[in-house]
């Protein structure tokens, strides 16, 4: 807070020296109470696929190494008298040296109103040296093979964080302040906007991250002009109107992930990669997937291949002329591209694709992160179980995983918010693309799971089949430009790193700053993040390719274009949607797949 605002008032020296001295004693209870307990109970609230049993058990019989747990409990007490005397000694209020900070990117306490040098200086430093206690001490654990450690640390994590004194009213300065500034009417709008969570999720909590009615597609959302210009059961594709005379004679598929709906790359016009793509010349054709219902539960990967990349060239070929096309796909868009690029391999038809570019996409999943805690062989049967009741994964369930996965940005933050201020839901076009979930169908997200994630046998010669066709990963041949992003917390990128390196033919990895979305969503005119490139293969190990690769400025975007120009051909007459009579405008973009919502569905 600063010395213009009112501030909450203190208590009294000893009144407040006991109160710190109970907090002392409490956090470390907190902790204590939370390893003995071996997390049953956190685990089954947190666990989205509801299948945890096999955690909890694990966690029940877990051994801390006593070594390290006497050394976390000793630098503990350590840190915490370091703390009190700072308090005692009268030296707290005037000390600008912290026993301990928050780690980089962690924006909890970033108000100035954690560091006032009193209370809520101290609750935030009392908070840290728990929660760093808590995590040394489960991090040391005994006998536990690779995936359950993972799973004890991210859960651990998840438990930590829900703890934060952000969290409580009595404990955020923010909200005390708010509180009286307001006379408590924040409590009330906060508790208002509960009960319409409560009510718009029939008793399920489900927390409105952003205001759905500021957003329309098309009107201040997806502007790219363009028409759907062919559409089956699972796709619509989307011809974008040329900006410039000529264009490239190549033309440029997008593969978008079908886990989100494809406008996370056209939000608005000073950040659509599409309308830049468009720009630079290229004709852009994009897949927009269906969001599909029980109609759909029996379309498997296979039909995701045939009638999604494979039916867009065939129409892109009919509609240009031009019997070869770049391709780009994103996420697990890309991780289809891979297979696309396999089975024309081995179908002998890889010349239908001039080069494949790859963003953010796992292919070897050996390594899937964090994402990786939520999938083993038991909560894979739970989950289909769960499917075989709809034929559909619904868009809520992997929105919670994904949410889970930055709990403190993507959960905690919008609990403060909507809760304790009694804030309304942001205006924030990437907060609705967030909200904005598709379902999965039953059969391809069951395929999915096992084959890339359980078994990972999709970077195997053979160990996937596709229309009657085993499909090798490493037999392709087309030149391949892989993108991927520092702070990726769904496809790792020493995880793609990996993907890239089972390729035959030639492969320009670049590495970008940022993340899953900020790092590939980047546009030149931003001047942000950075990336690096090297002229070596990506083979061996990611972190000596980094250490040897050159750190650039701004945006990857036009590094790509430089390096994609090789495989656009000539310049000839631009394009215009619906020109063809074979295939013509159907509807205007962003299309009607796109726009339907999950909560506008029965």
């Amino acid at each position: 807070m600063n010395s213009n605002q009112t501030k909450a008032p203190l208590p009294e020296f000893p009144e407040l020296a006991a109160t710190m001295a109970d907090l002392m004693v409490r956090s470390q209870k907190i902790a204590n109470d939370f390893m003995s307990q071996q997390g049953r109970e956190f685990a089954g609230s947190f666990d989205p696929a509801k299948s945890s049993d096999s955690f909890a058990k694990n966690f029940a019989n877990l051994q801390v190494d006593p070594k390290v747990l006497a050394q976390a409990q000793a630098d503990f007490w350590q840190g915490s008298v370091a703390l009190w005397q700072q308090v005692a000694l009268g030296a707290f209020a005037g000390s600008t040296e912290k026993v301990i900070e928050p780690e980089t990117g962690d924006y909890r306490f970033r108000s100035e109103s954690w560091n006032d040098g009193q209370l809520f200086d101290f609750i935030k430093q009392s908070y840290l040296l728990a929660s760093r206690y808590v995590m040394e001490s489960t991090a040391s654990a005994k006998g536990l093979d690779d995936k359950t450690r993972e799973q004890v640390q991210f859960f651990t994590r998840q438990y930590v964080d829900a703890m934060a004194p952000t969290n409580f009213a009595l404990t955020n300065p923010d909200v005390i302040q708010k509180t009286l500034e307001t006379k408590g009417e924040n409590l009330i709008k906060g508790f208002r906007n509960l009960l319409d969570d409560l009510e718009r999720g029939n008793g399920t909590l489900k927390t409105q991250m952003v205001d759905t009615e500021a957003f329309e597609l098309g009107s201040n959302i997806a502007l790219s002009p363009g028409q759907v210009v062919f559409q089956n059961d699972l796709i619509q594709l989307i011809q974008y109107e040329p900006q410039t005379k000529t264009v490239s004679e190549t033309p440029l598929l997008v593969i978008p992930p079908w886990i989100n709906k494809y406008y996370i790359l056209d939000l608005q016009p000073k950040n659509s990669l599409i309308r830049w793509l468009v720009g630079q010349g290229h004709t852009v054709f994009v897949i927009s997937w269906v969001n599909p219902g029980s109609e759909l539960a029996d379309k498997g990967f296979e039909n995701y291949l045939l009638e999604g990349p494979l039916a867009a060239l065939e129409a892109i070929e009919a509609i240009t002329g031009q019997p070869s096309t770049n391709v780009v796909g994103y996420c697990l868009g890309g991780t289809l591209l891979a297979a696309l690029l396999a089975y024309l391999e081995a179908t002998g038809e890889a010349s239908r694709v001039s080069s494949g570019t790859f963003l953010t996409s796992m292919i070897d999943f050996s390594d899937p992160g964090d994402l990786g805690v939520f999938i083993d062989d038991e909560q894979v049967k739970s989950l289909e179980q769960k499917m075989s009741k709809d034929g559909y994964l619904d868009g809520s369930d992997m929105a919670t995983t994904f949410n889970m996965l930055r709990s403190n940005d993507l959960i905690w933050s919008f609990v403060i918010n909507n809760y304790l201020m009694g804030e309304a839901p942001a205006v924030f076009d990437l907060l609705y693309w967030n909200s904005d979930s598709t379902r999965m169908p039953a059969r391809m997200h069951s395929e999915y799971l096992r084959t890339m994630y359980l078994e990972n046998r999709f970077k195997e010669p053979g160990g996937m089949t596709l229309a009657g066709v085993p499909i090798d990963i490493s037999s392709v041949k087309t030149p391949c430009y892989f993108l991927s992003t520092q702070d990726d917390h769904i496809a790792p990128w020493r995880s793609t790193f990996a993907g890239a390196g089972l390729f035959k033919g030639p492969v320009r990895f670049v590495l970008s700053g940022s993340g899953h979305i900020a790092g590939v969503v980047n546009p030149p005119e931003a001047g942000k993040y950075g990336y690096w490139t090297s002229r070596s293969r990506p083979r061996g190990d990611a972190d000596a390719w980094q250490a040897k690769a050159s750190a650039k400025q701004g945006s990857w975007w036009p590094d790509w274009q430089k390096w994609a120009v090789k495989f656009a051909g000539t310049r000839v007459k631009a394009r215009q949607p619906g020109a063809k009579k074979a295939f013509p405008a159907l509807e205007a973009a962003p299309g009607s797949y796109a726009s339907v919502r999950l909560d506008s569905r029965n």
